[in-house]
């Protein structure tokens, strides 16, 4: 009974390291899939959020805001870091 136990302790190291080494490096493997798709979920958001993609090409000035309207914009701007709002309290759902 002895020599079955000890030729069975022998064994089985010798037949579970070639099935660890397998599974280890069966995680290794390379997912060609997703590495040709990489990335095309950002250039697909980018496109779709692009009115004009040739609008790079116009050098012609931009109509819009005059320069006083720009600098009253850019200061209410500047100044609402300058003090910052109270923040409230977000757990008085429920309570009196």
């Amino acid at each position: 009974m002895r020599s079955v136990f000890h030729a069975m302790q022998c064994r089985l190291p010798r037949l579970l390291a070639p099935c660890a080494l397998a599974a280890l490096l069966g995680a290794c493997s390379l997912s060609p899939r997703m590495d040709r798709d990489f990335g095309n979920s950002l250039h697909q958001a980018q496109a779709q959020q692009t009115l004009n993609p040739e609008a790079k090409h116009n050098q012609s000035p931009v109509n819009g805001l005059d320069a006083q309207a720009a600098k009253a914009a850019y200061d209410n701007y500047q100044k609402s870091f300058a003090q910052p709002e109270a923040q409230s309290n977000g757990f008085t759902l429920g309570t009196k």
